[in-house]
């Protein structure tokens, strides 16, 4: 992904609200494959890091990401973004 894609990515980011939280039991199985069901059906998403999680919202974004197959958008303080491309060409976001 390149800087002008990632910058794109980010301000389309900026306007759309978080759909995942994760919290004191943080990573799970399940959780994975809903962030994965998410990230096909629409591309781009964004994850908050609950208080209560001890851990790294950096790592868990990195652990998302290779469970995934997506890509990091950002990480900015408790807010991950994630991207992964699509295969519906209806749906995708055409990045520059």
């Amino acid at each position: 992904m390149t800087t002008k894609q990632r910058a794109y990515l980010k301000s389309l980011a900026m306007n759309i609200e978080p759909i995942f939280q994760i919290g004191k039991s943080s990573m799970s199985p399940g959780l994975t494959q809903a962030i994965s069901e998410a990230l096909a059906a629409r591309e781009l998403i964004k994850i908050s890091v609950l208080q209560n999680c001890a851990d790294d919202p950096r790592e868990l974004a990195e652990i998302i990401a290779e469970r995934t197959r997506s890509e990091i958008v950002q990480v900015i303080g408790k807010k991950i973004v994630l991207y992964k491309e699509g295969k519906d060409e209806k749906k995708k976001i055409v990045l520059p």
